[in-house]
């Protein structure tokens, strides 16, 4: 897993164009480019990592930074997880979802957060292993801005 910086918008791109059609996420290039840029070019406000080797990667893990008072200061949400459909299943994303924690505690974030589907139990069971508990009493909501 290593950070992804501008050198690497090609390859992020077309993984998260894929994710996008496997989880039918309706995004157009430029929009999806506009939404990386940012991140690539150290945008205090999250970050992407890039599985596998620089030259050939084959997944992604990006994450949003936030605030918290629950949880005592800077807080994360992983955005996106993906790995590439061939390769699923030989432990490259409980490797990532094991180095993201260590990565983020040591740039001060108190907290990791994600969001699962209901029905998705074997990403539930991929997150569990990775220390992820479901807060009970909360769900997660949204309102679209723009």
């Amino acid at each position: 897993m290593h950070l992804a910086g501008p050198e690497d918008l090609a390859p992020l791109t077309r993984l998260v164009a894929a994710f996008h059609a496997e989880t039918g996420i309706a995004q157009d290039e430029p929009t999806r480019e506009a939404a990386l840029k940012p991140l690539l070019a150290g945008s205090p406000y999250g970050a992407a990592y890039l599985l596998g080797p620089r030259r050939a990667p084959i997944g992604y893990v990006i994450v949003a930074f936030g605030w918290s008072i629950e949880y005592g200061g800077l807080d994360a949400i992983v955005d996106e997880v993906f790995i590439r459909p061939g390769v699923r299943g030989r432990g490259v994303a409980s490797g990532a979802l094991a180095a993201l924690p260590r990565a983020l505690s040591g740039a001060g974030i108190r907290a990791v957060h994600l969001e699962v589907a209901r029905d998705d139990d074997a990403a539930q069971r991929l997150y569990a292993r990775a220390g992820f508990r479901p807060r009970d009493r909360y769900m997660l909501m949204s309102r679209k801005l723009v």
